[in-house]
């Protein structure tokens, strides 16, 4: 039993060593120590554009006061220390990811009880390569065919498959012996084009290059999921909830924001919607409830 659950059992304890019998009176409760929760990753995890901005956050970073992590911590009254930054990788757990940065790792401690992220995406540029290169083809067909599958083929999910994975299972390492008792979570990428159909209105890839991007994301999610079984870290898998919610999908409906007609100034990332989802699924797959 890790950190976390020992916090939970002494919460339990607490209101057990309170409760009154016939034979003994009341004594007073020991103070329960508040769960240490740090937040990591990039900008699905920071929020990025959501507001109200965290004014204690680096500006570069654009993290948000309404990003899963602070609805997490709200819930379950744990003690946050958020270093989730818009734009990180893997990379960034071990350096400075801007000047004055730390790296991210070195919010962990033997202390640390609960760890959450989503980190992967941005590695080798794939996640904002993919998204401008089948923006830009889908433009110049004006939403016909597959202009982006045809110029990339498989590019883009052989790096996935062997440049991100291998950094993905080196930083998730790092991150448990970083933090040795805690329960360390990272979580897929929740659906950002739909299983059928396509809405060229708001996201300009052609129709034919909107499975070809769901099978980069799904692809993306095996590794994550792969390389948090090797590090023996959980996987939440936001596949099934985000199922109907993507980019396409009307306001109130979306967790994720379209590139055109959109609430949010950074494009293709989740709402306060999304970031709700995210934290509610986190909290059911680690039992936080």
């Amino acid at each position: 039993m890790r950190r976390l659950a020992a916090c939970v059992l002494a919460s339990v304890l607490s209101v057990l060593v309170t409760t009154p019998s016939a034979q003994a009176a009341p004594k007073k409760p020991k103070p329960v120590e508040p769960v240490q929760y740090v937040a990591m990753g990039d900008s699905y995890s920071a929020a990025s554009g959501v507001l109200p901005p965290d004014p204690t956050a680096p500006v570069q970073c654009l993290r948000s006061l309404r990003n899963y992590p602070n609805v997490i911590a709200a819930q379950i009254g744990a003690q946050l220390t958020d270093v989730t930054c818009g734009g990180a990788d893997t990379g960034d757990y071990f350096a400075e990811q801007y000047r004055g940065v730390a790296p991210q790792l070195a919010a962990l401690s033997a202390e640390t009880d609960l760890v959450t992220m989503t980190i992967g995406g941005n590695d080798s540029g794939v996640f904002i390569n993919s998204i401008i290169a089948c923006g830009t083809a889908g433009a110049s067909t004006l939403g016909k065919g597959s202009p982006c599958k045809d110029q990339y083929g498989s590019q883009f999910e052989d790096t996935v498959r062997n440049v991100t994975y291998p950094s993905l299972v080196e930083a998730l390492q790092a991150t448990r012996d970083a933090a040795p008792d805690a329960e360390v979570a990272i979580l897929g990428y929740p659906w950002i084009v739909p299983a059928t159909g396509s809405c060229f209105d708001k996201l300009p890839i052609a129709e034919g290059d909107v499975p070809y991007l769901r099978s980069l994301q799904a692809t993306l999610n095996e590794v994550v999921a792969k390389a948090a079984a090797e590090t023996g870290v959980t996987f939440v898998d936001m596949a099934q909830v985000s199922e109907g919610h993507d980019a396409c999908q009307q306001i109130g409906v979306r967790w994720i924001e379209p590139v055109l007609q959109t609430t949010n100034p950074v494009v293709v990332h989740p709402n306060a919607l999304g970031e709700a989802g995210m934290a509610a699924q986190t909290m059911a797959v680690l039992k936080l409830a």
